[in-house]
């Protein structure tokens, strides 16, 4: 007799993540799921521990998705061992809401039920978003969220709060830190809510508290390390990753506990590199679950026992907190898996010559004049009075801090802690919204310009990478642009040219450049203006051009070695490959190559490039 098995799936942010999240993070994520096992009547999933309900009647409310794993033939008593047993590993202080969640306990459970997992697109959630410049600079904040006051407490409401240090970088991250913050605290607490576990009678009582003897170095598991419990689950893990390195221990082995920190430091630096979505690594508890028999399986009879698998197949084996080995075992497999590519051991002394560092534009123009004739031409227009004020917003203090940032004095600093808030860049760049909603083209130059220079600024670099496209002034500059060049106005030349400019600086800031050429972000339009501005007919706007062209041609040559070095501090940063698109980017430039015969500086710009 068999029992059906199904996934509950539910959404932590209400729908918010599938509205803002692009953007937020220049990534479209549908939602922050939760799932949870339904299996003989009841709804089971992990938070404050092992938590169970009838189905549909938890504090989520109504599932979004209800998804058919299958059938198990395990029978309910059989099965509610297997929870007792586990329950010492899935309980309240081990919980974190990237690292081990809800997820984790249902794909575990999953497995032992059925032998399949949960869909890539649920178990994959944690990794899309720290693979954004956003979620990157969140994770610190999400830590701290997560961290324990005392070794083996629980989180409560008051310690899921991220501290001002945690949340500097997302704030510089995120065009509304508010909204997001406050997104992030209504996540956690719907995911970690107290709960109560329902009797057969209907009744509800409080879920019995699990307190785990361990220490403080294991008592949160560190986000690249998958715990299996059961056969299934590991066999499901080996098939999924080319791969494993995984770890037996247990809860009373001392020399386990001295080489954990070790495994997890591993786990984070291996993961982020070359294959990170086909490495795993893996803890399997002989106590707990059905962890002997993972064990028994490979004839592991000692912990701490490390075994290194690829492609399914036990490559070495060893026994014993050896930090060395361990480490030296772990780079050997991953050469195996993934072995450099057969270009990178070729000599090429003139490409390898070429810098990589992108060409800017960093003169500091006289920014009075600059705010002069940008209001001479406000004033010379039939402006509404909603753009003369923008115009007096954005005179009042963005050349006042751009002068502050960019002393016009070589020798000068900057003031210490100068950076502009989120606030202020946000109504910089409403106000140049209006005033570019007025103007033609042709007069935008010296609007252009200011925000050429401030890309040099990495607060309000980041910041646009992150904003809407109708706020976004690089966006609303680049749109200008495409309509110039589309219709051959030669009277606009100064402003498609300072727009190629600011393109050029924005190259400098990883988040902008990821978003302007990512196929989610900006890529459609940045090609428009790169491609076009190649055969323009001014060779100072084919100059422009070209060096553009070699910042982007720069970026993903640095983002393709940086995947062949396993360079983690990359890791989040890569554009995804396109290669219709980069032959088209390569054809252009051939093309404007062939036929440049009047600029020598030109030529060579696109030589680099190409």
């Amino acid at each position: 007799m068999t029992t059906p098995v199904q996934l509950y799936v539910y959404d932590l942010s209400n729908g918010l993540a599938k509205r803002l999240s692009l953007s937020l993070t220049g990534k479209q994520i549908d939602g922050i799921w939760h799932t949870s096992v339904v299996v003989f009547g009841r709804e089971i999933f992990y938070g404050q521990g092992i938590l169970e309900t009838r189905p549909g009647q938890s504090h989520h409310g109504k599932p979004l998705h209800m998804i058919d794993i299958g059938e198990t033939a395990i029978d309910e008593d059989t099965f509610n061992e297997y929870l007792a047993e586990i329950s010492q590993h899935y309980t309240a202080d081990k919980y974190h809401l990237l690292d081990f969640n809800c997820n984790s306990f249902t794909n575990d459970v999953i497995g032992f039920l059925t032998g399949g997992s949960i869909p890539s697109w649920i178990k994959d959630l944690p990794s899309d978003f720290l693979s954004t410049p956003f979620g990157a600079a969140l994770r610190p904040t999400i830590d701290n969220m997560f961290r324990r006051p005392i070794p083996g407490a629980a989180p409560t409401p008051a310690t899921l709060q991220p501290s001002p240090a945690a949340t500097q970088a997302a704030v510089n991250a995120s065009p509304n830190p508010a909204l997001a913050a406050s997104l992030l605290q209504a996540v956690a607490s719907q995911a970690f809510s107290p709960s109560a576990s329902v009797n057969g009678t209907g009744s509800s009582a409080p879920a019995p508290a699990t307190q785990p003897q361990t220490s403080s170095s294991t008592s949160t598991v560190s986000a690249p390390v998958h715990i299996c419990t059961n056969p299934s689950s590991f066999h499901s893990l080996l098939r999924s990753h080319r791969a494993v390195i995984a770890m037996f221990t247990s809860a009373t082995c001392g020399p386990c506990r001295m080489i954990e920190p070790v495994f997890e430091d591993l786990a984070w630096s291996k993961t982020h590199g070359v294959g990170k979505d086909r490495v795993a690594f893996v803890k399997i508890d002989m106590g707990v679950g059905l962890g002997s028999q993972v064990a028994s399986e490979f004839s592991v009879r000692v912990t701490p026992t490390f075994l290194f698998l690829l492609d399914e197949q036990k490559t070495y084996e060893f026994k014993g907190a050896d930090s060395s080995e361990l480490r030296s075992q772990t780079d050997l497999l991953l050469f195996q898996a993934f072995p450099p590519h057969p270009h990178t051991k070729l000599s090429f002394p003139a490409v390898e010559a070429l810098s990589s560092e992108p060409i800017l534009f960093t003169q500091v123009p006289a920014l009075d004049s600059v705010i002069s004739k940008l209001a001479s031409f406000v004033d010379g227009s039939s402006s509404p009075s909603e753009t003369v004020a923008a115009k007096e917003k954005l005179s009042q203090s963005f050349p006042v801090y751009l002068k502050a940032r960019f002393p016009a004095n070589k020798g000068a600093q900057p003031p210490k802690n100068l950076s502009a808030n989120p606030q202020l860049i946000a109504s910089w760049a409403e106000a140049t919204r209006t005033i570019a909603s007025v103007l033609p083209a042709a007069q935008l130059f010296p609007l252009v310009d200011l925000w050429r220079l401030s890309l040099l600024d990495q607060p309000i670099a980041t910041w646009c990478s992150a904003a809407t496209s109708q706020t976004n002034p690089v966006h609303i500059f680049m749109s200008k642009a495409i309509d110039a060049l589309h219709t051959a106005d030669m009277s606009a030349r100064n402003t498609v040219l300072v727009t190629l400019r600011l393109l050029a600086n924005a190259t400098s800031n990883t988040a902008l450049v990821r978003s302007l050429l990512s196929a989610a972000g900006h890529r459609a339009e940045t090609t428009k203006v790169l491609v076009s501005s190649l055969l323009h007919a001014d060779a100072s706007v084919r100059t422009a051009a070209a060096s553009l062209a070699f910042n982007v041609a720069a970026y993903l040559q640095k983002g393709r070695m940086d995947r062949l070095r396993g360079d983690s501090s990359a890791a989040g940063m890569e554009v995804e490959e396109d290669g219709d698109w980069e032959v088209e980017l390569v054809s252009a430039v051939l093309e404007a190559l062939s036929n440049e015969t009047h600029s020598e500086e030109v030529g060579t710009s696109f030589r680099a490039a190409a």
